[in-house]
């Protein structure tokens, strides 16, 4: 005798049902992933390409190029002598973080700077921040997803902002810190960025040469090379930073040799 199994006649409704659940869940993950994907394609767009740092140039180039010009240079934060800087009254640091603390795009602190990082926390304790135009900036990480994996990373708490350097108020690190922007200490690779914004905000600035420009753009290389001619024709002219009465002994707080 052949018999013939039909399907129970609630099969089909559940069935339905299912893949309809199941489509949804799939076409969700995908917006997801989609949304994941355009944020941190605009990201490395965004932190390449400043748009909004280039028109500000013109502004520092043209009318405040005081603010171009570093307090203090030196070739890495190895050089810096912390505990003179807080003996100087000073009461956090500001890193960037690209090529500052991190080689460009990463999360890792860059190896070499492990011991002065690490005498920086012990001299400014909790005192101490990311201040970036990648992790923890609105634009580019609204969720603080990078924020969150970089102060994993390197152990420092990652400031969430909304203006991209150079623009923008000391509002956001004041508020942060808890401290008046004269009392803080801008670290950077970048004149105009990272120097820029701390010379208009009342901060100490210290200037770093880069870590690894391997990674760097076309256009980053050349904006680049433009910072550094302007700033040996400026220097040769006699042009000093803001704010130059923290300029008075600010060489006291370099290293003749670099903390290992």
């Amino acid at each position: 005798m052949l018999y013939t199994l039909s399907p129970p006649h609630h099969t089909h409704p559940i069935n339905h049902a299912s893949n309809t659940r199941i489509r949804s869940c799939v076409k969700s993950h995908s917006r997801n992933v989609t949304n994941m994907r355009w944020e941190d394609l605009k990201a490395a767009v965004g932190q390449r390409i400043n748009v909004q740092g280039i028109l500000f140039s013109v502004s520092v180039i043209t009318r405040n190029r005081h603010w171009m010009i570093p307090h203090v240079s030196v070739p890495d934060v190895t050089y810096i002598d912390w505990a003179a800087l807080k003996n100087k009254g000073f009461e956090g640091v500001v890193f960037d973080k690209d090529n500052t603390l991190t080689a460009p795009y990463s999360l890792d602190l860059w190896g070499p700077l492990t011991a002065s990082v690490e005498s920086c926390k012990s001299v400014f304790g909790n005192n101490i921040a990311v201040f970036s135009n990648s992790a923890g900036l609105e634009e580019f990480d609204p969720d603080g997803r990078k924020a969150r994996a970089n102060e994993f990373a390197i152990g420092i708490r990652v400031i969430r902002h909304k203006t991209k350097k150079p623009a923008g108020s000391a509002e956001e690190i004041e508020i942060h810190f808890g401290y008046d922007s004269s009392k803080l200490v801008m670290v950077g690779d970048r004149n105009f960025t990272d120097i820029v914004y701390g010379n208009r905000n009342g901060c100490l600035t210290i200037l770093t040469a880069p870590l690894s420009v391997a990674e760097e753009t076309f256009i980053v290389k050349l904006v680049r090379k433009i910072e550094q001619a302007l700033l040996k024709w400026w220097l040769r002219k006699g042009l000093k930073p803001a704010n130059a009465r923290l300029l008075l002994d600010a060489l006291d707080c370099v290293k003749a040799s670099p903390t290992f």
